[in-house]
């Protein structure tokens, strides 16, 4: 296959990121998902697994761990969703996104089993299942056995596609919000309770401090039943923040085995509590065995960048882009706009998806908006730009409506001046639309 039959035969099977209309249940059950791995020759085995769930913050989480363990030397292979451009940008071997072309001969290797698989009584195959089947192939071929996977779960936990491994060594639970509710459940206890299926007999579970002290519980009960370890890092770690700059920040992270000045490129608090848990991760990865040092933990830490993530592409006007989907995303955003970035006035460029919490999200930016624009996004699942800011009006003084993005931005830089910031949030589709027209960035795959 080349890369335009390997994405066409990769979208061929259900989507629940692409396809409208919400499903009470994964499309792809794990019997199915295992099986397909056997006819595979179950390559999921052979490395050590880092397995990562959560409700904000898991994407950043699991790129500072692989960024920490590639530091200390070990081969590693990452795997996250969704993607902002590229299929490629989901399955990274030793910090590198696979190429499209690697990506088209992977899926023409693995095809016969796929297919084999969708034909058999074993269920509906889905996207995100054979990408969950594709990187783990494509670890086993560039790796071999050994090395270390870090895998970001794509939603909940327990019937997620890559719940395959019978416990990981490190299952990594960051902190846990409302979403997803029409699949998860509608308090934080549900959703605390599926995403706590990834906790396996002999895991450290490393849990990152929760605004629902309830969701702690769930955990260290799930611990106990399967006989897992279980690191709370808000007892064993707390930070300080030493100085925020507009490219990063420092901070002290303080132990049980003292205090380690670090450097980020990442802005906001939340990405200082995101690394403490990468931290308190690399520790227990270091009691398994895993090379790393000191030094591998400050490289980690101030390597990593997340595309996407409070990330700036513009000055005079400040333009920002995050991809906050969720109020408590929302909270940590704007919280973070007030702390680390100086600006007169704000205006918002925003698109999001059906289902999303969109009130819940414009409530927490609401009070720093001198304008928002209410954006159509590339996607089957987008919400309509005339509904969004029909809904938004009574929260916000100036609500306008744009076909696209990058209308929008150009809307938004128009009204700014040189103190004003400009800030795209709401969907990853939106930050991907950002990217695209600030920084030419071009889509290989939704």
């Amino acid at each position: 296959m080349n890369v335009r039959e390997a994405i066409r035969f990769l979208e061929s099977f259900v989507d629940m990121e692409r396809d409208p209309g919400a499903s009470k249940s994964p499309p792809m059950n794990l019997a199915s998902m295992r099986s397909l791995l056997r006819r595979l020759g179950d390559p999921q085995e052979g490395r050590e697994t880092v397995h990562v769930t959560g409700t904000n913050g898991k994407g950043s989480v699991s790129a500072m761990i692989e960024g920490i363990l590639r530091a200390g030397g070990e081969r590693t292979a990452l795997f996250t969703s969704p993607h902002l451009h590229s299929y490629g940008e989901r399955i990274r071997i030793d910090g590198e996104p696979v190429s499209m072309a690697e990506l088209a001969e992977g899926l023409s290797a693995i095809r016969p089993a796929v297919e084999a698989e969708q034909e058999s009584a074993g269920g509906q195959v889905s996207t995100f299942g054979v990408l969950v089947a594709l990187f783990h192939w494509l670890a086993r071929e560039r790796l071999g056995d050994g090395g270390w996977q870090v895998v970001e779960v794509g939603l909940g936990g327990s019937f997620d596609a890559t719940n395959v491994y019978g416990g990981a060594e490190i299952a990594v639970i960051t902190p846990i919000a409302l979403d997803h509710t029409a699949i998860l459940g509608d308090t934080t206890v549900a959703i605390a309770t599926d995403k706590a299926g990834i906790i396996g007999p002999g895991s450290t579970c490393v849990l990152a401090p929760q605004p629902d002290p309830a969701v702690t519980q769930v955990v260290r009960d799930r611990c106990r039943e399967a006989g897992a370890e279980l690191r709370l890092v808000d007892e064993e770690w707390s930070t300080d923040v030493l100085e925020r700059y507009v490219f990063g920040q420092s901070f002290l992270l303080h132990g049980r085995d003292g205090s380690r000045e670090l450097r980020t490129p990442l802005l906001g608090g939340h990405q200082v509590g995101n690394a403490a848990t990468a931290v308190a991760v690399a520790v227990e990865l270091r009691a398994r065995g895993a090379a790393i040092d000191e030094e591998a933990i400050s490289g980690g830490i101030a390597r990593t960048r997340v595309p996407g993530r409070l990330e700036v592409m513009g000055q005079r006007p400040l333009v920002v882009a995050d991809g906050a989907h969720n109020p408590a995303a929302a909270a940590a955003l704007a919280e973070a706009l007030r702390e680390y970035l100086e600006w007169r006035r704000c205006f918002f460029v925003l698109g999001t998806m059906e289902g999303k919490d969109l009130r819940g999200i414009a409530y927490k930016l609401a009070g720093l908006a001198s304008g928002v624009w209410c954006c159509g996004l590339d996607s089957r699942r987008a919400r309509d730009p005339a509904e969004m800011a029909a809904e938004l009006a009574p929260l916000t003084p100036q609500v306008e409506v744009a076909r696209s993005v990058a209308e929008g931005i150009a809307q938004a830089k128009q009204r700014a001046e040189d103190a004003d910031l400009v800030c795209v949030t709401g969907s990853l589709y939106a930050v991907a639309a950002a990217r695209s027209a600030l920084l030419g960035e071009s889509v290989t795959g939704r």
